[in-house]
C-alpha cells in the first residue's frame, strides 16, 4: 500500500512546482525576448548593409557592369567578416559568397542552419520597384547569438531546477513551522480520555488562521467535559436513587422469608413491594423520557389549545389536594398557543404539584396567564436561596435537603423533565423567588 505524503510534503512540493512553473516560464518569455532583440539587431544590421550594398551597385543591369563593381563590392563586404552575400538575376549568378549553400527563394527574413552554422538571410531586390532587378541573399553568421541563447536556455533549466529544490527544502522547513501548531492540537485530541477532559489548546499562541479552529475545539473539549461530568453524576444519583428501593425490597423479602408467616403477612409485603417496584417503574419511564430529549426524539403534536382551558382542568384536578393542605388555587389571564396537549399537560402538572408540595397551610398558588405566550406558576412561602436556582432543573437535584435519595414519593426528575418538554416546544423555563414568592416562568412561541 502505498503511503500517503503528509502535509507537509505535500505543500512543499507545491512551492517547489510554483517556483518551478514560474522560474520556467520566467526563463521563456526571457528566452523570447533575447532572440526577438537579435533579431531586431540582426535586421538593423542586415537594413544598414543593404543601403551601403545598393549605393555601391548603383546602376548596375547587367553582368558587366557588375564586373566593374565587383572589386568596390568584396572591399565593402570585408568591412563585415560574417556577412556573405549572393546576387544572381534571370536565373543566372552574378556573385557568391557561399557556394554550396541553398538559400529559400522567398523575399524576407528567414534563418538557415547549415553544417553547424546558422545564419540570417534577407532576401531583397537590387532596385526595388524593377520587375526585372537583381536579387541580393545577404547571409549574416548567427552562430555566436545562438550559442549565446543555448547557453541562456541551459542557464534557465539550471535555474529551474536549483529553485525548484531550494523552494521544495525552505517550503518543507516552513510548511513544518506553520503546521506546528496543527500537530499540537493532535497531541491535545491525542491525550484525550475520560480522565483529562480538562486539557485545552494555548488559543494566544495560535496563527489567526487556527485561532477559530482552536477555539471550536477548546469548546468542544468544555462540551464533552460537561457532558462527562453529567453522566458520572447521572450514574451516581440512579445508583442512589435505586440503592434505597431495591435495599427495601431485599430486606422485606429476606424478613418474609426467614420463618413460615400467615397468608395476611405475605399479602402485606407483596403490597409493600409492588409500591416499590411501581416508584422504581416511574423512575426508569422518566429517565426514557430524558433520554428521548436528549436525543432529539421528543417531537411534539402542533395543535391549537387554549392555555385557560388546559389550567382550569388541571386546578381542578389539584382541588381536593390543595383544599388538604389548605391552599387556595387561582387562574388569571387567557392566551392561545400551539403544542402537543399532553406534553404541556404533563409539564404544568409538575410545576403545580411542586408549588403545592412547598407551599405552606394558608398560603396560595396562582397560576397566571399573559399573551406573548408567557405563562407562571407560583406560590407563596419560603423562597429559593439565589445561588440554587440556576441548579433547580437539574436531573436528581433537590432543593430540600431533608428529602433523601431513593424517596418514593418524588425522584428529583419533575423539573428535569418539565424543561425539557418547554425546549421540544421551542420555549424557555426559569425560576424567580423573592418576596415571599416563587415564580417558575413557562415562555412558548407566539402563534404565527
Amino acid at each position: 500500500m502505498i503511503k500517503r505524503l503528509s502535509l507537509a510534503s505535500r505543500l512543499a512540493l507545491l512551492f517547489a512546482a510554483c517556483t518551478a512553473v514560474v522560474s520556467l516560464l520566467a526563463g521563456v518569455l526571457f528566452n523570447h525576448a533575447s532572440e526577438a532583440h537579435f533579431i531586431e539587431l540582426d535586421q538593423q544590421l542586415l537594413d544598414s548593409k543593404l543601403v551601403a550594398l545598393r549605393s555601391t551597385l548603383l546602376g548596375v543591369d547587367t553582368p558587366q557592369q557588375f564586373s566593374q563593381k565587383e572589386a568596390q563590392l568584396r572591399a565593402e563586404l570585408s568591412r563585415q567578416p560574417d556577412l556573405a552575400l549572393r546576387i544572381s538575376a534571370a536565373d543566372q549568378l552574378w556573385f557568391d559568397d557561399a557556394p554550396g549553400v541553398t538559400l529559400p527563394a522567398s523575399p524576407g527574413l528567414h534563418r538557415l542552419h547549415k553544417a553547424g552554422t546558422d545564419y540570417r538571410i534577407y532576401n531583397v531586390p537590387l532596385m526595388p520597384g524593377q520587375p526585372n532587378s537583381p536579387q541580393l541573399s545577404l547571409m549574416l553568421d548567427i552562430t555566436h547569438h545562438q550559442h549565446f541563447l543555448q547557453r541562456m536556455q541551459h542557464l534557465i533549466w539550471l535555474t529551474v531546477g536549483l529553485s525548484a529544490l531550494a523552494t521544495a527544502l525552505l517550503g518543507a522547513w516552513a510548511a513544518r513551522s506553520g503546521l506546528r501548531p496543527l500537530r499540537r492540537m493532535g497531541e491535545v485530541a491525542a491525550g484525550v480520555s475520560a480522565h483529562s477532559l480538562t486539557q485545552r489548546l494555548p488559543q494566544q499562541h495560535m496563527p489567526v488562521e487556527l485561532a477559530e479552529l482552536a477555539q471550536a475545539f477548546n469548546a468542544m473539549l468544555g462540551r464533552l467535559d460537561d457532558a462527562f461530568q453529567r453522566l458520572s453524576a447521572f450514574s451516581a444519583d440512579i445508583a442512589h436513587e435505586l440503592r434505597t428501593p431495591l435495599s427495601n425490597l431485599l430486606t422485606q423479602t429476606q424478613v418474609i422469608l426467614t420463618q413460615p408467616r400467615p397468608l395476611e403477612d405475605y399479602r402485606e409485603a407483596l403490597h409493600s413491594n409492588l409500591e416499590e417496584l411501581q416508584w422504581m417503574a416511574q423512575l426508569v419511564n422518566d429517565m426514557l423520557y430524558l433520554a428521548k430529549a436528549d436525543h432529539g426524539l421528543l417531537v411534539p403534536k402542533r395543535e391549537t389549545l387554549v392555555l385557560e382551558d388546559e389550567v382550569d382542568a388541571l386546578l381542578e384536578f389539584f382541588t381536593l389536594l390543595a383544599e388538604d393542605a389548605h391552599v387556595n388555587l387561582i387562574r388569571e389571564g387567557t392566551a392561545r398557543t400551539t403544542g402537543d396537549r399532553g406534553m404541556l399537560r404533563r409539564a404544568l402538572s409538575n410545576l403545580l404539584d411542586n408549588a403545592l408540595r412547598f407551599t405552606p397551610q394558608g398560603g396560595e398558588v396562582r397560576v397566571r396567564i399573559e399573551d406573548g405566550v408567557r405563562l407562571c406558576v407560583e406560590n407563596t412561602g419560603e423562597g429559593i436561596p439565589a445561588a440554587l436556582l440556576p441548579r433547580l432543573f437539574d436531573r436528581f437535584y433537590r432543593a430540600d435537603p431533608a428529602r433523601h435519595e431513593g424517596s418514593s414519593e418524588h425522584a428529583g426528575l419533575g423539573l428535569a423533565i418539565t424543561q425539557s418538554i418547554v425546549r421540544a416546544h421551542g420555549g424557555r423555563i426559569f425560576c424567580e423567588s423573592g418576596a415571599g414568592w416563587t415564580r417558575f416562568v413557562i415562555e412558548l412561541p407566539k402563534i404565527d
